[in-house]
Protein backbone atom coordinates (compact mmCIF):
# COMPACT_ATOMS: atom_id res chain seq x y z
CA UNK A 1 0.00 0.00 0.00
CA UNK A 2 0.91 3.50 -0.65
CA UNK A 3 2.24 5.74 2.12
CA UNK A 4 2.87 9.35 2.10
CA UNK A 5 6.49 10.34 2.77
CA UNK A 6 8.18 13.48 3.01
CA UNK A 7 11.97 13.93 2.47
CA UNK A 8 14.96 16.55 1.20
CA UNK A 9 18.72 17.32 1.00
CA UNK A 10 20.70 17.65 3.80
CA UNK A 11 20.92 21.57 4.35
CA UNK A 12 16.48 21.49 4.24
CA UNK A 13 16.92 24.00 0.82
CA UNK A 14 14.97 21.25 -1.17
CA UNK A 15 11.82 19.41 0.43
CA UNK A 16 9.91 16.84 -1.48
CA UNK A 17 7.19 14.66 -0.81
CA UNK A 18 6.42 11.05 -2.40
CA UNK A 19 3.91 8.38 -2.45
CA UNK A 20 5.43 4.78 -2.08
CA UNK A 21 4.78 1.59 -1.85
CA UNK A 22 7.44 -0.73 0.51
CA UNK A 23 6.47 -3.59 -0.97
CA UNK A 24 7.13 -2.22 -4.79
CA UNK A 25 10.74 -2.69 -3.62
CA UNK A 26 14.02 0.03 -4.36
CA UNK A 27 16.74 -0.73 -5.97
CA UNK A 28 20.38 -0.45 -6.40
CA UNK A 29 22.57 0.42 -9.63
CA UNK A 30 26.45 -0.07 -10.37
CA UNK A 31 26.40 2.54 -13.25
CA UNK A 32 29.18 4.89 -12.71
CA UNK A 33 26.67 7.83 -10.79
CA UNK A 34 25.21 5.53 -8.83
CA UNK A 35 27.68 3.38 -7.67
CA UNK A 36 30.01 6.47 -6.79
CA UNK A 37 27.24 8.53 -4.84
CA UNK A 38 25.83 5.35 -3.33
CA UNK A 39 22.30 5.82 -4.45
CA UNK A 40 19.58 3.88 -3.42
CA UNK A 41 16.28 4.31 -4.73
CA UNK A 42 12.52 3.98 -5.30
CA UNK A 43 10.76 4.94 -8.38
CA UNK A 44 7.84 7.45 -7.94
CA UNK A 45 5.27 8.28 -10.77
CA UNK A 46 4.80 11.78 -11.81
CA UNK A 47 1.41 12.03 -10.12
CA UNK A 48 2.87 10.36 -6.69
CA UNK A 49 5.76 13.24 -6.28
CA UNK A 50 5.62 16.87 -5.66
CA UNK A 51 8.12 19.00 -4.97
CA UNK A 52 7.34 21.22 -1.57
CA UNK A 53 10.09 24.01 -1.76
CA UNK A 54 13.49 24.73 -3.21
CA UNK A 55 13.02 23.71 -6.90
CA UNK A 56 15.22 26.69 -7.98
CA UNK A 57 18.07 25.56 -5.62
CA UNK A 58 18.51 21.70 -7.61
CA UNK A 59 21.38 21.43 -10.05
CA UNK A 60 20.64 19.46 -12.99
CA UNK A 61 23.66 16.80 -14.27
CA UNK A 62 23.18 14.71 -17.00
CA UNK A 63 25.79 12.02 -18.54
CA UNK A 64 25.67 9.06 -20.94
CA UNK A 65 22.70 9.47 -23.01
CA UNK A 66 21.55 12.60 -21.26
CA UNK A 67 18.13 11.16 -20.59
CA UNK A 68 18.23 10.91 -16.47
CA UNK A 69 18.26 14.09 -14.87
CA UNK A 70 20.79 14.06 -11.58
CA UNK A 71 18.98 17.02 -9.56
CA UNK A 72 21.46 18.09 -6.36
CA UNK A 73 21.42 21.03 -4.13
CA UNK A 74 23.31 23.67 -5.13
CA UNK A 75 23.85 24.45 -1.25
CA UNK A 76 24.66 20.82 0.19
CA UNK A 77 25.58 19.11 -2.94
CA UNK A 78 22.99 16.04 -1.86
CA UNK A 79 21.31 14.37 -4.46
CA UNK A 80 17.32 13.96 -2.82
CA UNK A 81 16.05 12.45 -6.52
CA UNK A 82 16.41 12.20 -9.83
CA UNK A 83 14.00 12.87 -12.92
CA UNK A 84 13.49 11.11 -16.10
CA UNK A 85 10.72 9.65 -18.52
CA UNK A 86 10.59 5.73 -19.48
CA UNK A 87 7.69 4.52 -20.89
CA UNK A 88 8.58 1.14 -18.95
CA UNK A 89 7.87 2.64 -15.90
CA UNK A 90 4.66 4.69 -16.82
CA UNK A 91 5.77 7.84 -18.43
CA UNK A 92 7.85 10.64 -16.07
CA UNK A 93 9.28 9.38 -12.92
CA UNK A 94 11.49 10.36 -10.44
CA UNK A 95 13.67 8.23 -8.77
CA UNK A 96 13.92 8.90 -4.98
CA UNK A 97 16.85 8.88 -2.81
CA UNK A 98 15.76 6.77 0.36
CA UNK A 99 18.45 8.37 2.62
CA UNK A 100 16.96 11.52 1.90
CA UNK A 101 13.59 10.56 3.16
CA UNK A 102 12.30 11.29 6.64
CA UNK A 103 12.06 9.21 9.84
CA UNK A 104 11.84 5.73 9.84
CA UNK A 105 11.39 5.25 5.87
CA UNK A 106 14.59 4.06 4.83
CA UNK A 107 13.83 0.36 7.56
CA UNK A 108 10.44 1.13 5.89
CA UNK A 109 11.88 0.97 2.34
CA UNK A 110 14.83 -1.81 3.49
CA UNK A 111 11.57 -4.41 4.16
CA UNK A 112 10.78 -4.50 0.81
CA UNK A 113 12.32 -6.06 -1.72
CA UNK A 114 15.97 -4.74 -3.30
CA UNK A 115 16.95 -5.03 -6.73
CA UNK A 116 20.39 -4.41 -8.17
CA UNK A 117 20.42 -3.42 -11.63
CA UNK A 118 23.79 -3.20 -13.83
CA UNK A 119 23.76 -0.08 -15.26
CA UNK A 120 27.64 -0.12 -15.98
CA UNK A 121 26.62 -2.83 -18.75
CA UNK A 122 23.44 -1.02 -19.65
CA UNK A 123 22.06 -4.31 -18.91
CA UNK A 124 19.05 -3.11 -16.02
CA UNK A 125 17.02 -5.79 -16.26
CA UNK A 126 20.21 -8.01 -14.80
CA UNK A 127 22.12 -8.43 -11.45
CA UNK A 128 25.78 -7.02 -11.55
CA UNK A 129 28.58 -9.79 -10.62
CA UNK A 130 29.08 -7.87 -7.88
CA UNK A 131 26.79 -6.01 -5.32
CA UNK A 132 28.03 -5.92 -2.07
CA UNK A 133 29.54 -2.48 -2.26
CA UNK A 134 26.13 -1.36 -3.76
Amino acid sequence: MKKVYTGGCHCGAVRFECRLDPAEGTSRCNCSVCAKGRFWKAIARQDDFRILQGEGELCDYRFGSGTIHHLFCRHCGIKPFGRGTLEALGGTFHAVNIACLDGTAAQEMAAGPIRYEDGRREAWGETPAETRHL
